[in-house]
């Protein structure tokens, strides 16, 4: 018996060559009919016998091509008898309806494309922008759905016959592939001088450059990155003058997994992440003595990642070298450049020399950052987001409910937007710091771009409750029309991580960050929440500390340090007997910082675990001074060499809804009393934190009936704290869940906002 069946296909569907793959598939199956791409997603019609076209619909989701992410397969009819289509076609694409298609990412070069580029005999033998439907620039350069040529950034270059033949074959690679060209008639490399020195032989100067120790900007994927030597420590060094960037760790780029694996140490969970299309810097135990110790200086990893574009891998090929450094190329404090003219206008006061192309990104997007944590109580390797961008933005998260349509504008650092459709969250891209005009407008046209390719019109915007957040004062939205909507910060990190693990009712929320502004009007960042997406209680908190200075001491950790001892102590000059460091400031700042902290001047009381860390590393002399965001936190975790092993903990005190840090301070200043080692204090310490976690969450869980445990905020980037709570908190019973999806930082407060927001306007 013959039927004729309308299809219906969602999901990443769009520009991942999923059209010629039910092209082919239908013809193996013998139907007849059509396939075309539409807001929604990809709509089939087919023809032919019954027990074909069941087959059929079963392989559109279990032979998707590899990029392609099918949500649903949904048949909307089915008619008895053939169509009068004599044969399937691939018919042009549908641009009215309700836009639910999923933008695809930005990914990498598959092994076809590499080994055409590496083909002498090829045509497209080092064209340094080779792609197909499989692979290459998506998310970056789309300007609207549905994702044809016409709506991208290579609407400017018209294919020749041998592409055009290509992009309009069903049977070829490139059938429909949107950045489809070749040398002929696509985007070409320059590099530029400062002296306005222009020269085509772009990539052959460049070797030479990287070669002879000079910095080039490279214009990648989403953004410039600026390129060095890896193995140069005079080259890393020079970088790190012009960057004004001391200390924070470099991310290399590597030529191939045999390079990565004589740099770092890999799992094959690792090898996996590290291999995927996104191809994100992966977070991975660096080998003794594989890089110059100044490209991550005084940390354990190192930021890998194999090449993203094709000009990358021709880059590594010819050099030298088999390993790059690759940081964000821009300004410190402003977001990554990615337009030719900023870079030109810019980039010189860092690079000698700009590999730039004439292909514009539409959208910047940095390097996503992940590690891989394994422990074998785990339920297998856990994935965590230090930054989610380039490969997985702006793919959503599935919430598992229907939401108002609202727009997120996140927190102020490391912030991101999130747009809500359904039971869809659209989770924009890493954006930056909101420290400078650039940034702030870039956020605002990452809201209103992600609004616009999806059609969305929101209700309301959903702020942090934060009264000086720049976000929140005056700031004109993308049109919504309904009243601003304040979500509490640590109230927001919890629903995040609720939402993305499609948890409801009540949950205990552990929220460690390094400040929230709470709604008592204080700053928080130690807090022991319980409550839902509707409501929650502080049910415990941090014992307060003075930040002396305010923030100054977030950029000076020896302040909180100087607070943190004399809290213990009593006063300054205990505090330095106990603490040797403390004697190494003079007389004059010790007692003003400890006047300050008596009198409350300058100096707000905070709650947060993230200044703890923060003060610990200062007490121990891992840190008196931050040139980046925690990194007292990250190189007094870096003295544990990603060993997870637990041991006996400093003791907190406990009073109602209080943990108290004094005992924790004193024990620590009587190690060093006795000369034991920073790695063994830093073990004791963190070993204590997760004691006191579940020692918490057992009681709260007791009190309150509930079982459910979230982990969220910056302060659970720290690998040990995060795998060891989960682990203990699972062995007590609890039902523990942390971020998988977003990151635990800021970079995930926006989902938060959402689930909040949604909540707050039903009630």
């Amino acid at each position: 018996m013959t039927a004729t069946w309308q299809i219906r296909v969602t999901g990443v569907v769009q520009g991942v060559g999923y059209r010629p793959f039910v092209y082919k598939l239908a013809r193996e199956r013998q139907l007849s009919g059509w396939v075309r791409n539409d807001p929604e997603g990809v709509l089939v019609e087919a023809s032919g016998a019954e027990v074909a076209l069941e087959l059929f619909c079963a392989e559109l989701a279990d032979r998707a091509p590899e990029l392609a992410r099918v949500d649903r397969v949904l048949t909307l009819s089915r008619v008895a008898g053939g169509s009068d289509a004599s044969s399937f076609e691939i018919v042009h694409s549908e641009h009215t309806g309700q836009k639910v298609a999923l933008v695809p990412a930005d990914t990498h070069v598959c092994a076809d494309c590499l080994a055409e580029l590496r083909d002498p005999a090829d045509r497209r033998y080092r064209y340094p922008f080779i792609n197909c439907t499989n692979c290459g620039p998506r998310y970056s350069i789309i300007r609207a759905l549905p994702y044809d040529r016409s709506q991208t950034t290579m609407h400017a270059f018209t294919m020749c016959a041998n592409c055009d033949a290509e992009y309009r074959n069903p049977m070829s690679r490139r059938f429909h592939a949107q950045p489809n060209a070749c040398a002929d008639c696509g985007p070409r490399l320059l590099l530029a001088y400062p002296d306005g020195t222009v020269h085509e032989d772009a990539l052959s100067r460049s070797v030479r450059e990287l070669s002879d120790g000079r910095i080039v900007a490279v214009k990648s994927v989403g953004g410039f990155h600026l390129a060095v030597d890896a193995m140069n420590a005079a080259s890393v060094a020079l970088l790190r003058k012009r960057k004004r960037r001391d200390s924070k760790p470099f991310a290399v780029m590597v030529r191939d997994l045999d390079t990565a694996h004589r740099i770092v140490e890999l799992s094959p969970a690792e090898e996996q992440v590290l291999r995927s299309p996104a191809r994100p810097i992966l977070l991975a135990r660096k080998r003794t003595g594989a890089v110059p110790e100044s490209v991550a200086p005084r940390n354990p990893n190192l930021g890998v990642m194999l090449p993203s574009a094709s000009h990358h891998h021709l880059l590594l090929d010819e050099a030298d070298t088999d390993v790059l450094v690759m940081t964000s190329g821009n300004v410190s404090g402003y977001p990554i450049v990615h337009r030719n003219e900023d870079a030109l206008a810019h980039l010189f006061e860092i690079a000698d020399a700009i590999l730039y192309h004439d292909r514009d990104i539409e959208s910047r997007v940095d390097d996503s950052v992940v590690r891989v944590s394994i422990h074998p109580d785990l339920d297998g390797p856990l994935l965590t987001f230090l930054r989610r961008a380039r490969g997985y933005a702006p793919y959503p998260v599935e919430v598992g409910r229907p939401l108002r349509p609202l727009v997120a504008y996140g927190a102020e650092l490391k912030t991101t937007v999130a747009l809500s459709a359904g039971p869809r969250v659209y989770l924009s891209q890493h954006i930056g710091d909101l420290k400078n005009d650039e940034t702030f407008e870039s956020h605002r046209r990452t809201a209103a771009h992600l609004a616009s390719l999806y059609d969305l019109r929101p209700e309301a915007g959903v702020y942090d409750m934060h009264p000086d957040f720049r976000i929140n004062m005056g700031h004109s939205g993308i049109g919504e029309t309904g009243e601003p909507i304040a979500v509490q910060h640590h109230h927001a990190h919890m629903a995040a991580c609720m939402a993305e693990n499609k948890l409801d009712g009540p949950a205990i929320g552990v929220v460690f960050d390094g400040a929230g502004y709470g709604t008592d009007g204080t700053i928080w960042g130690g807090e022991f929440l319980v409550g839902d997406y509707g409501k929650v209680e502080r049910a415990a908190r941090l014992r307060r500390v003075a930040l002396i200075g305010g923030d100054q001491a977030v950029r000076e950790p020896i302040r909180t340090g100087v607070a943190v001892a004399v809290d213990a102590f009593g006063s300054i000059d205990a505090a330095v007997q106990a603490f040797s460091v403390l004697a190494t400031l003079d007389d004059d700042r010790r007692h003003v910082y400890a006047t300050m902290c008596a009198r409350g001047i300058n100096s707000p009381e905070v709650t947060s675990m993230g200044r703890l860390f923060d003060a610990v590393a200062a007490l121990l002399g891992v840190c008196s001074r931050a040139e980046y965001e925690a990194q007292g936190p990250i190189e007094l975790e870096g003295l544990l060499d990603r060993d997870l092993t637990l041991v006996d903990g400093y003791e907190f005190g406990y009073t109602a809804g209080e943990v108290d840090h004094r005992p924790v301070i004193r024990a620590i200043a009587a190690d060093l009393a006795v000369g034991a080692p920073l790695e063994q204090i830093s073990r004791r310490f963190h070993s204590g934190v997760v004691a006191m976690v579940v020692r918490q969450c057992r009681n709260l869980a007791d009190t309150n009936g509930i079982r459910q445990v979230v982990l969220s905020g910056g302060v659970f980037l720290n690998e040990f704290l995060l795998v060891n709570c989960m682990v203990m908190l699972e062995r007590a019973g609890l039902a523990v869940y942390s971020h998988r999806q977003v990151p635990p930082n800021d970079g995930g407060i926006a989902l938060g906002q959402l689930l909040v927001a949604d909540r707050a306007k039903q009630e």
